[in-house]
């Protein structure tokens, strides 16, 4: 178990391995963000991107599963308070494999029982094509608290 006291300023992670695929993207793309580029093969052809891509808050929320997964599972994690600079740089498309690195870039306590960590988060294919790039402000528990 990871706590608040041991999160390094500097400290860089990376992990992931989430592959995307055409179905999710249109399942997502029709019930969240309808857009003929994220719901139909056929129109996204004849769209700017020449092809299907996903909705930038589709892998936003990949991102938010393979952070659960791989970065806040084994920690005192009480939640986030804010996402700052979100960027899609890059259309994400069927067969991308998606990985994440962080960065913590400051800490500050907060409370009695938590401390509040910056984290930059960057989501980049294997190819290491950054997609999405974030800062989260999130809040982990005290050790003693």
């Amino acid at each position: 178990m990871r706590y608040y006291e041991d999160f390094e300023v500097g400290e860089t992670r990376t992990f992931g391995g989430y592959t995307i695929t055409e179905s999710e993207i249109i399942e997502f793309g029709e019930q969240f963000d309808p857009q003929p580029y994220h719901t139909d093969p056929e129109a996204a052809e004849e769209s700017m991107y020449g092809g299907l891509i996903a909705s930038g808050w589709h892998t936003t929320a990949l991102t938010m599963r393979l952070l659960t997964e791989h970065f806040t599972a084994e920690t005192d994690f009480l939640g986030g308070t804010a996402v700052d600079e979100l960027r899609w740089t890059e259309p994400v498309r069927p067969g991308d494999t998606l990985g994440v690195t962080t960065e913590i870039v400051a800490k500050e306590p907060s409370t009695d029982r938590y401390g509040r960590v910056r984290t930059r988060i960057r989501v980049h294919t294997r190819s290491g094509d950054s997609v999405v790039t974030m800062e989260a402000v999130m809040l982990f528990g005290y050790r003693d608290a």
